[in-house]
């Protein structure tokens, strides 16, 4: 019985398809003879460069899905296309442009190898009766394979005029578009003529229906921070006019009160401590405005100055004190060794121990204690301010730092809150770079802690 001697070329084409079935394809290939197992050889090898750039580009794809995925901003993800993409499909420009008020086409980002760029964000133009709308019209792309030619046809497309003198010579241009509505476009463009024309349209596509989705997230981020950014200005100007004449009638109440401008009756004298008592609350109340509206705007400015946390704790403990004693609650310091000398806003910090402490007091019976301590740990210090109060329900306790936050707990004797003063303290300690959180128990108090960076401090 006869038998064939395989070829050793086969076994090597086995194991190079069995490595491309798992996603290798550095593949080596012996490239003798010229006959039908040599081509096959040939084929297996421009296969493999094929699924080799078909992987790159799913993976780069995948990549931007992440991107967008996270939440990154549309001039990211476009950044992060222009660095990452070239490797998969020539270009020289990446240009992106958003349909604006269904009038015109207005652009939005651009990058581009050429030294000069001429259609820059901001530019414009109208898109009724331009070549774009034909684009819109039928949802394909465009391809123009020769723009100097296609101008000479076109001589007066402004836009054509501008991306030739910045070196482009080929381009491809291609929808976009969310919810079945157009929104704007995205541009390839290359210094080389006919660089589109032998490229499959998909993967454009596919970055194009992939950056759709960035393009309506970014236009909703971007009404959110401007209406936020509104908000910030409308509070900070409403406070700032409201405080100066409430302080001037915060002023003549107390001239009043003290009886400088004659003996009151004792009714007259409560209803201006009424007055006056409700001119402290809206002032509070106002001035907390202001610091949500400073420190969001970013002009929360903070003096850093050395401080021994120690001291600093004991001089807050005594002026604080006249807080607590109405309710006969005492304020006293744990004292602590070795803490270090801390650079923080002592003012700030005051405000936030004031706060912490208020609400202490506030939440708390009678004839209980309230103890503020300090620890240092390795490169903060933590400062905590721990009541014997009613505590707070666990699923509570998460909203506790959000603004105009409040829980189902409370306060013993009636006092008032707006829910602003956790909201305001976890900003103070977030600017002084440290975090602040809560541990409780119902029915045996509450601990509030924050850290604090020793930014180099040295230990006592």
């Amino acid at each position: 019985m006869m038998t064939t001697k395989k070829d050793p070329r086969i076994r090597k084409y086995v194991h190079v398809a069995k490595a491309m079935k798992e996603g290798s394809f550095n593949i080596d290939l012996p490239k003798e003879g010229s006959d039908e197992v040599a081509e096959l050889g040939l084929a297996l090898e421009d296969l493999a460069r094929s699924l080799e750039k078909r992987f790159e580009e799913i993976k780069i794809l995948t990549d931007i899905t992440t991107h967008i995925n996270s939440g990154m901003l549309l001039d990211e993800v476009l950044d992060h296309l222009f660095d990452s993409f070239r490797q998969i499909i020539p270009y020289d420009r990446i240009g992106c442009a958003l349909i604006d008020e269904g009038k015109y086409v207005r652009a939005y980002w651009a990058r581009s190898d050429a030294p000069h760029v001429f259609i820059a964000k901001g530019y414009s133009a109208l898109l009724d009766g331009s070549s774009l709308q034909t684009i819109l019209d039928t949802g394909h792309p465009r391809i123009i394979n020769n723009l100097e030619q296609y101008l000479l046809k076109h001589p007066h497309s402004e836009s054509t005029q501008k991306i030739v003198k910045e070196g482009m010579r080929s381009s491809f241009t291609c929808p976009l578009s969310a919810l079945g509505k157009p929104i704007g476009f995205l541009f390839f463009s290359s210094m080389k003529p006919d660089t589109y024309a032998k490229i499959h349209q998909s993967i454009f596509i596919q970055i194009a229906n992939q950056l759709s989705t960035i393009v309506e997230k970014s236009r909703y981020l971007q009404q959110l921070l401007e209406l936020n950014e509104f908000k910030n200005k409308f509070l900070g100007m409403a406070a700032h006019d409201l405080r100066n004449p409430l302080s001037i009638i915060k002023g003549y109440l107390e001239l009043f009160l003290s009886d400088a401008l004659g003996d009151l009756t004792t009714d007259q004298r409560e209803v201006m401590n009424d007055m006056n008592q409700t001119s402290d609350v809206m002032l509070g109340l106002i001035n907390d405005l202001l610091d949500v509206t400073a420190i969001e705007t970013g002009k929360l400015q903070l003096d850093r100055q050395p401080t021994d946390i120690d001291e600093f704790l004991h001089a807050t403990q005594l002026s604080l004190r006249v807080l607590a004693h109405a309710k006969s609650i005492e304020i006293k310091v744990d004292p602590s060794e070795s803490l270090p000398v801390i650079h923080v806003d002592q003012a700030r910090i005051k405000q936030v121990l004031t706060n912490l402490i208020t609400n202490a007091v506030k939440y708390s019976f009678s004839r209980t204690q309230i103890v503020l301590s300090a620890r240092a740990f390795d490169k903060e210090v933590w400062i905590a301010v721990k009541d014997q109060g009613q505590g707070i329900p666990v699923e509570e306790m998460k909203h506790l730092f959000k603004d105009f936050s409040r829980t189902s707990v409370k306060p013993t004797a009636g006092e008032k809150s707006i829910g602003l003063g956790l909201a305001i303290t976890r900003r103070i300690v977030e600017a002084h770079g440290g975090m602040i959180w809560v541990d409780s128990e119902i029915g045996k108090g509450s601990t509030f802690t924050f850290s604090l960076p020793i930014l180099g401090g040295t230990t006592k």
